[in-house]
This record gives structure tokens, C-alpha cells and sequence, in this order.
């Protein structure tokens, strides 16, 4: 606490409170020690701490704990409060939360162990109402020091409370009357109010005296007010109520209403407490001795230390009978709880039962309802049985008859219809038979034509896309003309040697083409030889030789279409290589872009090795020349190909530094160039093809027995 607030209102600072308080526990020189200092703990001088009480008006916060303390000389019992917290909650509290409910939890369940500790160390506590009231400021400001709480609360009840239970459970009519006697002799005409208007001292007195003025004052001035009650002898709390009304005198002249003067002292004022205190002291002063509290009440006496004294101040036989009377109600209470319990169970099972029974009639209802309607609907149902039964009779007879005629007429209609159906049989199989050799042969020639005009059509395609990649080769920089002629010539040698290629398959297709002529001349033949009961076997032969020859030339065709696919997916896989490599590398990547244009020569050249193998597995003599073209073809690539790059080689090494970026990038726009065509060019291969194969299977669809696998 930096500051505390004087008498007379003024602001003083805490440090000079410290200084006296550290001064307070110094040894007095003169070897003197007063009675209270000797009995304080820990050193503190008692005189000081009232000087400063007086001087200040209050101890500073920081230490008033611990003055409070010192004060009060707790003797902190631990193990007595813990085994009167071990007795658990006193009966009279266990519903504490119902009459006083409190929002925090912690501090509900504080104020509950607190007050059944009070209980269970003095009877009388657990019979009185107002003792919440009195301990909940306590116990909300010691709520984490518990046994403190609980000492200060007791100390209290000791010495401050004095010959207030003697009454019980009334008022203390003689604590009242004390402070009615200081009142008449301080305030005689704010008395003679009070008795006008009927008020007691139960009306102005008693309800500041049960709540220790916490009703009344805020939590500062509650604090300063305790702080001179504790330091000053037990009368001082009489003395405080009295000097409370006086002070108070202006506002309660003026209250005429007994609801108002019950409200003014149940509620918070506008009253100066410096004021009150400074009146207080100045009664304690010119009280008279034969009406001073001071006569009736005992000295400050601190708790004992070890175990609690015994507080038995009270009218024994009304509280054992109240605690009879509660132990009685609470016995009844629970008797009555288990009586309407049973009770209720009682009432429950019966209505259970009262509604079982009710639905087991309705039940019993329903079933009988429903037998009667199945037992009509059992009867209806045997009636229309035996009507139908009688009618289903009368009709089978019916029946048979025209089943004997139907029987007699089907047969002979049978007859006739299966010697028809051979004769139309053998009628159809001639038919099948001519229709099927016709189509056989429309089939073939249109098959062998078809893929004659597809394989020109590809090569046309491909020639068509060499032209385009050298008109686009053509219009490059004059730094690629030397590359650009290599390359011309290198397509070029492809072409012919394809062009070779091409002519030994059409050759190749002229041999089978003439194989299978000779075999559907040899099978006419056969047909014309076979007999009329051997024509279902010869129809069967006749169809396998066909499916084989069809076979034979779909697996030509399938074998030529890959070769060109292959072809141009490898061109197409070195081009996408070489512009990956050409677009990030500089001068020095260029030799090694020819190297890979060299591999991609050598796999083309593997390709057509691996072709002229498979022509010369089906065309022996023609293998060989092919070999030789092939030989040839590379020996001429070879020496192409070196002439090129010792070109190219000499003209790069000619040009000069400046026009190096340039060359650069003309070649990445010319590979840019020529890969955007050929993709366009292989899209459009690919869309002519799928279009003649759907006006292909248009114009002729296969054969019904026609297996593509």
C-alpha cells in the first residue's frame, strides 16, 4: 500500500509508516520494555504501532496481514484445525450454497469448510444465523491462508463478541443496551428520534454489529476500521456503532419511516470513516467509567496455543434442544423423502401396470377383430374356390377336344414343313455358298487395294513432310546453310533407300498376292471335284483358308504401319532430344548435339537392318540385294556425314565472336520451327489415317464370324 488516508483526510506516503515500523522493531535503549511489547511476537512495540495507527489512520497494506498477526497473536494450530476440518461438513451447512449462492466455487467450498470448523469446535456456532455474514469477509480476504481465516473468525468470537450468545437465540439485549446508554449520554436528542419513531437498538445497532460494519463500508474503509478495532480494546466496536449514528445524525433526523431507517443501516452510506474513528476515540475518552463498555467487557484474550479453549458462553440446553430439534427435522425430513420415494415408485409401477392392462385388452380386441374378418375372408375365399373349380372342369374338357384337333392338324402341318424347309435349306447353301466365294474375292482385292493406296498415301505424307522441313531449312540464316545442305543430302539418301524398301515389299506383296491365287484356284478346284454331301465340311475348309488369308494380309498391313510409326516417333524423340540439349547449352553443346545426331543415324539404320531381316525371312532372294543397297546406303551416309562436319566445323571456327549470340538463337528458332511441323505433320498422318480406316470398315464391314484377335 504506497499511501494511506489520515483523520483529516489529507494523503500521506508509506514510507515514513515503514521507517516507524522498522524503528518499532529495534530494542528501546534505555533496557525498558513495556508490558504490550513483551507481549507481542517477533519484537513489535505496540506503542509505535498505535502511533502510527493515529498518526495515519490505518497500517499500510503491504503489512497489514502481518501486523493483524502479531496483533491478534494467533498461535496457527495447525494439527487442532485439521482435525476439526477432518470431522467434514456440519449438517447445518451442507445447503450453505441454497441460502448464500456464490458464483466461485473455491471460495463457496472455503466459507462451508470454514464455518462447519466453527460448528464442530463450539456448538452455538452451528445454530446461529448470522455467522455467514460475519466470517464471508474474512474468508474472502484469507481464502488462501485457511487456518488464519479461521483463527482471526475465532479470536473474534472470543473477545469482541463477549456476552453475545447469553440471549441466544435473541439478540444480546445487554451488549444493546450498552451501546443505548453511550448513545443517550453522547446524543440525547438523536435517542429520543430513535424512540419516536420506534427504533431499538436491534434496528441501529444489531445488524452493523453482526456484519462487522461490512454491509455499511466499502473494503478500503472496512480495512481501516478493523485495523483500530484490533489494536484497541474489545469496547471499541460498541463505541464505533455509537460514533457510526452520530456521525450519521444529519440523514437520520430526517428519516421519519421505519423502512427507512432499517434501509440506512443495511446499506451503504456517505459517511466520512476518518470522522467516525476520530469520534470514537474522543468517546473511549469522555465516556463515563459507570457506563463505559469498558466496565462490563473482558481484556483482549489471544486463542491458546496447541488446542482451542473451550467456548461454552451460551445457554447450553437451547442449543442442545435446537440441535435436537435440527437432528429431529432432519431425521423426519429424510423418513418423508424416503416415503414419497417409495411412494412415488408405488404410483409409478401402478400406473405401469394400469397401462399394460390397457393395452393388453386392446389387444385382445384387435385379435378378435381380425380372426372374425380372416374367418368371412376364409369363407369368401372357399366360395369363389369351388365356382372357379367348377369352371376350370368345364373347361378342360373344352380344352381336350380342341387339343386332339390341334394335335391332328399340327402334325400333318409339321409334314409339309419340314419337307419344305430342307428343300429351302439346300436351296440357301447354294445361295451362301456362290455369295460367299463372290465376297471372298471382292474382299481380298479390295483389302490388297486398300493397303496399296495406304502405304502411297503414307509415303506421300512423308515426302510431303521432308519437303516442308527443307522449304522451313531453307529459309534459316546463312550461318545454317552448310548443316542445312548435310542434312538435305542425308534425307535424301533416306528416301531412296525407303523407296527401295518400298519396292521390295510391293514385290513381296506381288509373291503372296500370287500364292493366295494359287491356293483359291486350287480350292475352286476342290469344289468343283466334292460331292453335294460334302458340301457343310467344304464350306468349313473354305472359310479357314479365307480367315488365314485375311490374316495373313491385316499382319502385312500391321507390320508396315509400326515400321513407319516407329520410324517417325524416332525422328521424332532425337528432334525433342536435340532442342532440349540446343536450348541450354551454348558453342560447346553443339558437338555433342552431333553425336547424338549420329546415334540417331545408327538406330535408324538398325531399323532398317531389322526390315530387311523380316523381308528376307518371307522373301528369300530378295533379302540379299537388300543387303547389299543397305551396306551401300551407309557407306555413302558415313562419308556424307564426315564431309559435313568438317565443313560445318570449318565454317563455325571461322566465325567470329560478335555474331556467335546471333547463330544462337537462329538456331533455336529454326529447331523451334521445324519441331512445331513435324508435330502438326505426324497429327495429321494420324487423323488420315484413322479416316481411311473408318471409310475402310464403312464400305466393307467383316464377315459375321470375322475374330480381330
Amino acid at each position: 500500500m504506497s499511501d494511506s488516508t489520515a483523520p483529516d483526510g489529507g494523503k500521506l506516503k508509506g514510507k515514513g509508516v515503514r521507517k516507524r515500523l522498522k524503528q518499532g522493531k529495534q530494542p528501546v535503549k534505555d533496557g525498558s520494555e513495556t508490558k504490550d511489547k513483551s507481549d507481542m511476537p517477533e519484537g513489535l512495540n505496540m506503542e509505535r504501532l498505535m502511533a502510527i495507527l493515529k498518526g495515519y489512520g490505518e497500517y499500510p497494506g503491504k503489512y497489514r496481514m502481518f501486523i493483524w498477526r502479531s496483533i491478534l497473536h494467533l498461535p496457527e494450530n495447525h494439527a487442532a484445525y485439521a482435525a476439526l476440518v477432518d470431522k467434514g461438513t456440519h449438517p447445518a451447512y451442507e445447503k450453505v450454497h441454497e441460502q448464500y449462492p456464490i458464483k466461485s466455487r473455491k471460495l463457496l467450498r472455503v466459507l462451508q469448510r470454514s464455518l462447519s470448523a466453527l460448528s464442530h469446535w463450539s456448538a452455538i456456532f452451528g445454530e446461529t444465523d448470522y455467522l455467514p455474514l460475519l466470517a464471508f469477509p474474512f474468508i474472502k480476504l484469507f481464502q488462501n491462508n485457511q487456518l488464519v481465516c479461521f483463527e482471526i473468525i475465532a479470536t473474534i468470537l472470543v473477545s469482541w463478541c463477549q456476552h453475545w450468545f447469553e440471549f441466544f437465540p435473541n439478540p444480546p439485549i445487554n451488549v444493546l443496551g450498552m451501546v443505548e446508554n453511550v448513545l443517550a449520554h453522547h446524543d440525547k436528542e438523536l435517542l429520543q428520534h430513535f424512540v419516536k419513531y420506534g427504533v431499538t437498538s436491534q434496528v441501529y445497532a444489531w445488524p452493523v454489529l453482526e456484519t462487522l460494519f461490512s454491509e455499511v463500508l466499502t473494503k478500503d474503509e472496512w480495512l481501516r476500521l478493523l485495523d483500530n478495532i484490533f489494536s484497541n480494546h474489545p469496547a471499541f466496536l460498541l463505541l464505533v456503532v455509537v460514533a457510526y449514528c452520530t456521525c450519521s445524525r444529519g440523514p437520520l433526523l430526517q428519516c421519519i419511516e421505519f423502512d427507512d431507517f432499517t434501509y440506512f443501516f443495511h446499506h451503504r452510506n456517505t459517511v466520512d470513516v476518518g470522522q467516525v474513528l476520530t469520534e470514537t476515540y474522543r468517546m473511549m475518552d469522555t465516556t463515563p467509567a459507570d457506563i463505559h463498555p469498558k466496565r462490563m467487557l473482558e481484556e483482549f484474550q489471544p486463542l491458546t496455543k496447541g488446542q482451542y479453549p473451550v467456548f461454552n458462553k451460551y445457554p447450553k440446553f437451547i442449543v442442545d434442544y435446537q440441535v435436537q430439534e435440527r437432528e429431529r427435522i432432519r431425521q423426519d425430513e429424510l423418513d418423508y423423502l424416503q416415503q414419497r420415494q417409495v411412494s412415488l415408485e408405488l404410483q409409478k409401477e401402478t400406473e405401469r401396470r394400469q397401462h399394460e392392462e390397457a393395452a393388453w385388452y386392446r389387444q385382445q380386441e384387435l385379435l378378435l377383430n381380425a380372426e372374425d374378418k380372416r374367418r368371412k375372408m376364409i369363407a369368401e375365399e372357399e366360395q369363389k374356390l369351388a365356382d372357379q373349380r367348377t369352371r376350370l372342369q368345364a373347361m378342360n374338357r373344352e380344352v381336350k377336344m380342341k387339343e386332339l384337333h390341334l394335335l391332328d392338324a399340327t402334325r400333318r402341318n409339321f409334314m409339309n414343313f419340314q419337307q419344305k424347309q430342307k428343300e429351302t435349306e439346300l436351296k440357301r447353301l447354294d445361295d451362301e455358298i456362290q455369295r460367299k466365294a463372290l465376297l471372298r474375292e471382292q474382299e481380298t482385292k479390295a483389302g490388297i487395294e486398300e493397303a496399296e493406296v495406304k502405304n502411297m498415301e503414307l509415303q506421300l505424307q512423308r515426302k510431303l513432310f521432308e519437303q516442308e522441313l527443307h522449304r522451313d531449312m531453307t529459309k534459316a540464316s546463312l550461318q545454317q546453310k552448310a548443316e542445312y545442305d548435310a542434312r538435305l543430302k542425308h534425307q535424301e539418301l533416306e528416301s531412296r533407300m525407303q523407296h527401295r524398301v518400298g519396292q521390295a515389299e510391293k514385290e513381296r506383296e506381288q509373291e503372296i498376292r500370287r500364292v493366295i491365287q494359287q491356293n483359291l484356284a486350287h480350292a475352286d478346284q476342290l469344289n468343283t471335284d466334292t460331292a453335294l454331301r460334302n458340301q457343310v465340311e467344304y464350306k468349313q475348309r473354305m472359310d479357314d483358308l479365307d480367315l488365314e488369308a485375311r490374316n495373313v494380309e491385316f499382319a502385312r498391313l500391321q507390320d508396315e504401319n509400326r515400321a513407319l510409326e516407329e520410324e517417325v516417333h524416332g525422328l521424332m524423340q532425337n528432334l525433342q532430344k536435340t532442342k532440349e540439349h540446343e536450348a541450354v547449352e551454348n558453342y560447346d553443346e553443339l558437338q555433342e548435339q552431333r553425336r547424338l545426331a549420329e546415334a540417331a543415324e545408327q538406330r535408324r539404320m538398325t531399323l532398317l537392318t531389322e526390315e530387311s531381316k523380316m523381308a528376307k525371312q518371307h522373301v528369300t532372294h530378295l533379302g540379299q540385294s537388300l543387303d547389299e543397297s543397305f551396306e551401300r546406303l551407309r557407306d555413302i551416309r558415313q562419308k556424307t556425314v564426315g564431309r559435313a562436319a568438317s565443313t560445318n566445323n570449318g565454317w563455325l571456327n571461322d566465325v567470329s565472336s560478335g555474331t556467335e549470340t546471333s547463330t544462337q538463337l537462329s538456331l533455336d528458332r529454326g529447331r523451334k520451327t521445324f519441331d512445331e511441323r513435324e508435330q502438326e505433320l505426324m497429327a495429321d498422318v494420324r487423323r488420315l489415317r484413322a479416316k481411311l480406316a473408318r471409310e475402310s470398315r464403312n464400305r466393307r464391314p467383316p464377315p459375321p464370324d470375322y475374330n480381330p484377335d
